[in-house]
């Protein structure tokens, strides 16, 4: 099935993308981007594990292509090493567009991803993409250098022959990467060249401005919001006229896959003990909500509680509003007595800024699989 580039991009909308060469910044870049606006960061590389075990040999023949050793992998000529790369970025390429279909349904969500021009042009609009470049150059010991690619600096060191493997590694880099960082400034794509010498804040700032993403405010810059506009974060009391508000806000949010299960809990008032819900209230209405609960939607009843439904709509995005949610659930858990609370996520980089760390992969009632995040409560 063929899906044309104007389907694509209506459904990639509310996706932002950011591309460029190696070590030209796009981790960096996405990660403070996502600080600063409360944004999740899909990583394709990180992703690429469950997509290849997804894979079929037959139409994915480079994801599943196995080599031995390092030896093997490196001992391949340049052509054939630049082939196999380009061939891996193709295949990966649906699996990776049909994530993103599902998970920026109803939320912003940004791509740390490796995207040709041609590619960029098929799924989005110049407006919704970003390159990050850097003039490639000792590529591999750039690479090796940062602590999240040590897995990389280990494999290719096992090589026999250390430095054949690096000329080669550097060469195929090298011819897949001079070509396309002199296109992408020639192509009148939005770019930040790492070599011009600008900050990561500056890189930031000039990112979401292209993006149309408006800067929230410092902490201490700035005016304080005027009467009424104050952010609140409310317990929501059963039979309350509150309550009532707050049922109305679940049964019309846009968050469609679960609101209905939500506002079945809220209806019928589905919590014990200690269980509840809260509400962001901001310019006099409900915003966003978060629960705390016994139970999830995993078959874990050792595990508890859990800080869940995060969700807040997408005008008040970008301004912490998740971030002030989860603080009073943490709060109200640390009252009644507990030391930590859990987050199930599909995303990695969403909660480590909130104070979570990563616990283990956990199967839902679904057989979907998700990360699950713990925070010890201070």
């Amino acid at each position: 099935m063929i899906f044309q580039d104007n389907i694509i991009k209506q459904y990639l909308k509310n996706v932002y993308f950011i591309a460029g060469t190696p070590c030209g910044g796009k981790t960096t870049v996405s990660r403070a981007l996502a600080k600063r606006f409360n944004i999740p960061v899909y990583d394709i590389d990180e992703r690429f594990p469950e997509h290849q075990a997804m894979s079929d040999p037959a139409f994915q023949p480079a994801m599943n292509r196995d080599f031995r050793n390092a030896d093997e992998f490196f001992g391949r000529s340049v052509e054939e090493y630049k082939a196999w790369l380009l061939q891996n970025t193709r295949e990966q390429l649906d699996f990776i567009l049909l994530d993103l279909m599902r998970l920026s349904k109803d939320q912003p969500i940004l791509c740390d991803c490796h995207l040709t021009l041609e590619q960029a042009a098929m799924v989005t609009d110049p407006s919704h993409i970003a390159f990050m470049i850097k003039k490639p150059v000792n590529l591999v010991d750039e690479y090796c250098n940062r602590p999240d690619h040590q897995g990389f600096s280990d494999f290719i060191h096992s090589a026999t022959d250390f430095e054949a493997a690096k000329a080669t590694c550097n060469e195929t880099l090298m011819s897949l990467n001079a070509k396309y960082y002199e296109d992408v400034k020639a192509s009148g794509y939005f770019f930040v060249d790492r070599g011009d010498g600008l900050s990561v804040e500056e890189t930031v700032e000039r990112t979401a401005k292209h993006f149309g993403l408006e800067m929230p405010e410092k902490s201490g810059e700035g005016k304080a919001a005027g009467a009424g506009n104050e952010l609140t974060i409310v317990k929501v009391e059963k039979g309350t006229p509150f309550a009532e508000e707050f049922l109305h806000f679940v049964e019309n949010c846009s968050w469609t896959e679960v609101r209905e299960h939500i506002a079945g809990l809220v209806r019928d008032w589905q919590f014990t003990d200690w269980e509840t819900m809260f509400a962001a209230v901001k310019d006099g209405r409900i915003v966003g909500m978060t629960s705390l609960l016994k139970e999830d939607y995993y078959p874990l009843p050792d595990i508890f509680p859990w800080v869940s439904c995060v969700f807040v709509e997408t005008p008040y995005r970008g301004q912490r509003i998740s971030e002030k949610l989860i603080e009073k659930a943490n709060a109200y858990a640390k009252e009644q007595g507990f030391t930590k609370t859990y987050i199930p996520t599909e995303y990695t980089g969403l909660y480590e800024r909130y104070g979570y760390r990563y616990l283990k992969d956990i199967v839902n009632y679904g057989g979907g699989t998700d990360r699950l995040y713990v925070k010890e409560l201070q």
